[in-house]
């Protein structure tokens, strides 16, 4: 092919149009508008640029629409490029991507922080991590007391990412249809807890974070940090100059997956990097979300069967007494009297 056509191509057919083709499938929980991830089993391809960029998060394999066909069927770039020509018009199973925001100006990121409320009872924000998170309140006070959410558009959850001098440089954004982070903003980590803890626990979400905060009913001297998904090298830094700290126990929080793994790995060479301990806490199932909110469901079942349980009858009076109250075989008093008389 001639490289006009070869750029006619690279425009027309989107990476996801591959990945569908392969037998990949959206993992819409864990995607945005601007990185939608796929999966195929274990093996994770994120799509980037809208469609005409994608990377493997678990290597360093990345490129356009022909070298995502070279990858995936490992073949040379002239059977990949024949293979992409056929998926011209080859329309996609999810749907376009909506955003609940209003389109502007990224403004400044403490100023538009600044002008958010934070999460009160009732609020749709409060209602969205209570009753479909199940993050208890307690925890969503002990978040809000230490100035890490705020109410975004739609009943969506701001959750900030601060830098080491305490500084808000961007939020998670979690909504019952969004999933984002703050334009302009910058990953580094959200951090619920004490700032001199001894005990790191590092998830990947805002939410597992405090959901696993209130599985461990926010352990003594420990901080739930969350990297947001990703792994920048500000975040690399921050934990860096955290696990310096003598005594100091980081412990990789991360999913129950391939790329939960991998973030496991890059934790404990980290830790080993700065001299502290390491530990690998696996959630019993994908995240930590998910193990808070089967543990509320249980709970809810077992309360349910409670009440419906029929109430006990009292037992009915013996006509026996008991053993500590047996009455004498015999009144002596009585007896003796009637002995005098006889």
């Amino acid at each position: 092919m001639k490289r006009e056509e070869l750029e006619v191509l690279r425009a027309k057919v989107s990476c996801e149009a591959v990945l569908e083709r392969a037998g990949y499938e959206i993992d819409v929980k864990e995607s945005t508008r601007r990185a939608v991830k796929y999966r195929r089993r274990d093996d994770i391809v994120i799509v980037i640029h809208d469609g005409r960029g994608w990377f493997d998060p678990l290597s360093d394999e990345k490129g356009d629409v022909f070298g995502l066909a070279m990858f995936l069927d490992s073949v040379a770039f002239p059977i990949a490029a024949k293979a992409v020509a056929t998926l011209v018009g080859f329309p996609l199973s999810r749907p376009e991507w909506t955003s609940p925001r209003s389109p502007g100006p990224a403004g400044d990121i403490a100023e538009r922080w600044r002008n958010r409320r934070t999460p009160s009872p009732g609020s749709d924000t409060w209602r969205y991590l209570c009753w479909e998170r199940s993050i208890p309140s307690a925890i969503l006070r002990q978040a809000g007391r230490e100035g890490l959410l705020r109410e975004g558009p739609y009943g969506s959850m701001w959750a900030a990412h601060v830098d080491n001098h305490g500084r808000v440089v961007g939020w998670e954004e979690r909504g019952p249809d969004w999933r984002g982070f703050s334009t302009g903003g910058s990953k580094v980590l959200f951090r619920l807890g004490p700032s001199d803890a001894s005990r790191l626990c590092v998830t990947e979400a805002a939410i597992d974070a405090m959901s696993l905060a209130a599985l461990e009913g926010s352990r003594e001297g420990t901080v739930y940090l969350s990297t947001g998904g990703g792994w920048s090298s500000a975040t690399d830094a921050a934990l860096c100059e955290l696990a310096v700290r003598p005594g100091l126990t980081l412990v990789a929080a991360t999913d129950a997956n391939s790329q939960g793994d991998v973030y496991a790995e890059r934790l404990r060479a980290l830790a080993e990097a700065c001299g502290c301990d390491w530990q690998r806490l696996r959630p019993p199932a994908d995240d930590w979300n998910e193990v808070l909110k089967a543990k509320q469901n249980e709970k809810r079942e077992r309360t349910k069967e409670k009440s419906m349980r029929p109430a006990a009858c009292a037992p009915t009076a013996s006509r026996e007494a008991s053993p500590g109250m047996r009455r004498p075989l015999t009144r002596p008093d009585t007896d003796a009297a009637t002995r005098e008389g006889s």
